[in-house]
């Protein structure tokens, strides 16, 4: 069985990729930068002190999937499983996300991406692969029982996806903003004691361009993704203009953070060049904290 109009668009961040493509399913009237923004996606930054390329994923979601919430989309979290965590009942997990394909509700996992389960044949789930025919990555297919496509890489949890009531638009904004703001103020409170978010994600950013990281993956793949969620704050900001017009004022302010950390993802990029993109980049993104 596979679900009818369920598809992922090639997002950097995959997880906004799993969401664009529940909104659409779900039929909801929010655009791109709107579901970046409401979220509170657009201004996130986690930055391991060494660079690593998990910074994308290794965050605390919750807040993120409480203002979720507020645009619309409601989810269940199934569980966190990985190789060394003893026995998994896979068996359960699996049976519990039939049911969910069954009754029309979409899925999605996350191992080395975010993926979502768009159905299943006999042999086992279907998953959307973002940047198909371009990338054969990640697993277009996860074995009942085995999850054999995953190699020694099991470091994976599912979710099921609810359409529900939004949250009245003025207040989802504010909700947003807040978050946005709480990002910078207490940013321990955000992600685990190796990353970094806010002002500590920028600082552990410039600090492994000096130990050496800069021309790495790592330094890629963060500017990479980052880029984009400023660049939807910006437009996020521009398509207030209804409901907070002063927002407007920091749409190129971010857009400019945006280009910086765009600038900053180029491997080959000089480590002064790089370093000085980032430090205006966190000056600039402080000051649109602050003003919202």
């Amino acid at each position: 069985m596979q679900l009818d109009n369920l598809r992922q668009p090639c997002n950097n961040s995959t997880l906004m990729g799993v969401m664009r493509g529940a909104a659409d399913y779900f039929g909801l009237d929010v655009t791109t930068p709107m579901l970046y923004g409401l979220s509170g996606h657009a201004f996130l930054i986690n930055i391991h002190t060494a660079l690593c390329p998990s910074g994308p994923y290794c965050w605390n979601r919750e807040p993120f999937f409480r203002l979720l919430r507020n645009l619309g989309i409601e989810t269940t979290e199934l569980g966190f499983f990985w190789k060394e965590g003893g026995a998994c009942p896979r068996a359960e997990v699996e049976q519990r996300l039939r049911e969910a394909l069954d009754s029309g509700l979409p899925c999605f996992l996350v191992n080395m991406e975010y993926q979502l389960l768009t159905g299943y044949d006999e042999t086992g789930f279907l998953t959307a692969q973002p940047w198909a025919p371009h990338m054969d990555f990640p697993p277009k297919h996860l074995t009942f029982g085995t999850w054999e496509e995953l190699g020694q890489e099991i470091h994976i949890d599912f979710h099921i996806l609810r359409s529900v009531p939004p949250l009245d638009r003025p207040r989802a904004v504010r909700e947003s903003l807040s978050y946005a703001r709480d990002l910078w103020r207490n940013p321990a409170s955000h992600t685990s004691e190796d990353y970094g978010v806010g002002p500590s994600a920028y600082r552990n950013w410039i600090q492994a361009v000096r130990d050496g990281h800069g021309p790495s993956h790592g330094n890629w793949w963060n500017g990479t993704v980052w880029a984009e969620c400023r660049q939807n704050a910006s437009a996020y900001m521009a398509e207030l203009d209804g409901i907070l017009p002063q927002a407007a004022e920091l749409a190129p302010k971010y857009a400019r953070v945006a280009a910086l950390l765009g600038q900053a993802s180029d491997k080959e990029l000089g480590d002064a060049e790089k370093i000085e993109a980032l430090t205006e980049a966190a000056e600039l993104d402080h000051a649109c904290a602050e003003r919202l």
